[in-house]
């Protein structure tokens, strides 16, 4: 048997034992949060593979990965599709209605809801959430109201570090670690 090595706080996850949906924002989060443009400028955006494992894995264990975010483009739709992200709102800076049409669509409320975001927009949602989480790359308003803070940046492994703690609240890392080291 494969022993974890990941620990977190119990108090995080006792907070975060109930989570069943989790929100993301994309600039910040997802990416570095720069913008690169090609020299026909599109919008060109790098995204962690961790990241994306990570949220293969959450939907895996049950919890269902959602994004929404203030931009849209080709890269990110392209990126959500090969991730298996079924819901996503584009385009959208009051964040809040869209996560309530995901909750309705769910079945689910805000007590079962996580959000990770960087920058005022975000806090509508984050507040709102059972567990809000943030990158260290965040604004400080955000931060400060965060219940956890990810060692790892945004677009640099802070959504796969998120996405193990709710794996780990929910029971489920140590089987699905175990699982792919056999």
């Amino acid at each position: 048997m494969m022993t974890p090595k990941l620990n977190f706080a119990p108090e995080l996850l006792l907070q975060a034992q109930g989570v069943r949906v989790v929100f993301f924002d994309v600039d910040g989060v997802l990416t570095d949060g720069g913008l690169y443009f090609s020299e026909n400028g599109e919008t060109i955006k790098r995204f962690n593979t961790l990241d994306g494992h990570g949220l293969k894995l959450l939907q895996g264990a049950g919890i269902t990965p959602a994004v929404i975010t203030g931009r849209d483009s080709k890269p990110l739709r392209i990126r959500l599709a090969a991730l298996g992200i079924a819901h996503a709102h584009f385009g959208t800076e009051d964040k809040l209605p869209a996560a309530q049409v995901t909750l309705d669509a769910l079945g689910l409320d805000w007590t079962q809801a996580a959000a990770m975001g960087d920058d005022w927009p975000d806090l509508p949602v984050l507040t709102r959430c059972a567990f809000a989480c943030a990158p260290p790359n965040a604004q400080i308003e955000v931060s400060q109201r965060a219940h956890y803070v990810t060692r790892l940046a945004g677009g640099q492994g802070a959504v796969r570090e998120l996405c193990d703690l709710l794996l780990v609240a929910s029971g489920r890392y140590a089987q699905l670690l175990q699982d792919s080291a056999s």
